[in-house]
Parts: structure tokens; sequence; C-alpha cells
């Protein structure tokens, strides 16, 4: 990566990563996120953790001044949401390039400048963090939810149509023209399936989608926030995705 490429992407880049406690990963993540020699920005959206996750982020603050950002909401309000209260806040910013990534290291730092360079060199609208692109890259999941997210991901991409392999992924880059031309207020899902509902907008209105192959591995610290709910909600939520399609016929076109 070059240094006038560098130099060109500062105070454009912004990585948006929601948290709900989370106070064992916070000062970790955020200290490797912005190390990083891109420059990124970092933006915590939380929603009223009740161990200290934000009181920590604030603390950090003065340690990154002007490039650690904290958005604090009332109440665990869900996935979904809080990614799309960190979109509008990009919007109204100067960021070109805005990141989703998790706060637990399940998706490496270090793999942030290769989704980029996807969108910013190689011409993708949006690049995606894919466990399934080539083979299976999982680390320290159990064999049975392994499956379940492989085939998950299959049963999406049979379903929709869209050329993902990784439908369900959660590290994903957005350059700013994809998310001015979506409408937030049509965004339906709060869970993982708004992963889903949010790829398929981009594509339907012309994106260009691209997979970037990383390696994923299980949080090493805290509690999973997976449940049944979440995962009825993406199984269903995906037909009701292609049914809404149908009513669709001339979708808005790339700008």
């Amino acid at each position: 990566m070059s240094d006038s490429f560098i130099l060109e992407a500062l105070s454009e880049l912004l990585c948006i990563i929601p948290t709900y406690n989370e106070k064992e990963n916070i000062e970790a993540i955020v200290v490797e996120v912005l190390g990083l020699e891109a420059g990124f920005d970092v933006l915590i959206v939380d929603d009223g953790s009740p161990d200290g996750t934000a009181t920590l982020v604030k603390r950090l603050q003065s340690r990154y001044p002007g490039r650690l950002h904290l958005m604090e909401r009332a109440g665990k309000q869900g996935l979904g949401t809080a990614y799309i209260a960190g979109f509008r806040w990009a919007l109204s910013h100067s960021y070109q390039y805005i990141f989703e990534m998790d706060a637990d290291f399940s998706h490496d730092p270090k793999d942030l400048p290769r989704l980029w360079e996807a969108c910013a060199v190689q011409g993708a609208d949006v690049s995606i963090g894919s466990r399934y692109s080539q083979g299976v890259n999982v680390v320290n999941w159990p064999m049975g939810r392994v499956l379940l997210s492989y085939f998950a991901s299959k049963y999406v991409r049979f379903i929709t149509g869209i050329p993902v392999h990784d439908t369900t992924a959660g590290f994903v880059c957005y350059k700013r023209a994809v998310l001015e031309r979506i409408d937030f207020e049509k965004i339906k899902f709060v869970g993982y399936a708004f992963q889903i509902e949010m790829k398929f907008k981009a594509w339907r209105k012309g994106f260009t989608l691209s997979e970037v192959s990383v390696i994923f591995t299980d949080r090493r610290k805290g509690q999973s926030k997976m449940s049944k709910r979440i995962i009825r909600e993406a199984i269903f939520g995906v037909l009701q995705l292609k049914w809404s399609s149908f009513w669709d016929r001339n979708p808005a076109q790339r700008g």
C-alpha cells in the first residue's frame, strides 16, 4: 500500500462498532483499529451497556482526539438499528468508506485495509469479509454452528439469487454512494437478517459486491449475542425480502 494512497484515505475511513456489554474487548479493539497505518476513525454505538463499556470509551477518547467517537443509546435496540444510526452519523460527516465490524475480535482489524482496497482500488461498491468464498474459514466454532451458518448462507443465496457466498457476514465496507442510495426507513430487520437485507438492497440497486476471504475466529471474551429469535428472523426474513422484490420490478439503478 503506497504512502500517497494512505494519505488520501485520512479522515475518509470510518469503522462502526456496535457494542453491548463489551467491556472485556473494547479497549483492545479500539487500540488495534486506530493503530492501523491507513488512519481509520472509529464510531462506537453503545446500547446502554450496564457493564460500563461506554465509560471506557470516554476514557480512551482523550488518547485519540477527533478519531474515536461515541454514540450512546438508551437500552438494547438491536444490531440493525445501531448500524443505521452509525450510517446516518457517517453520512453527516465526510467519510467516503464506512465499515461494519464486531467488537469481539471475531473480525481481524488487520483485514480492514483489504476490504478498503477492494473498494478503493479494485472497484467494488461493497466489499464483504467472507468466511465461505474460499472453503470454510471459521475457527473455534462448534461444528453444529459452522454448519448452520454455512448452509444459512447457501439458503439465502438460493432464495434471493444474490451472488455472495457469505450472505450473513457482518464484516463489510460500503462506499458512501451505496449508503446514500438506501432508504434506511425501509429497512425491516434489526438482527442478523439486517446484514442480508443490506447486501440484497445494494445488489438490487445495481451496486457491485465483492468478497474478500477472511478467517473468522469466535470471540475470546464475553458472551455471544446470538439467539433463536435472531435465527428465525434470518430464515423467514429472506422469504419476505424475496417476496417484496417481486413488487419492485424496476429497482433504482446505480447512481
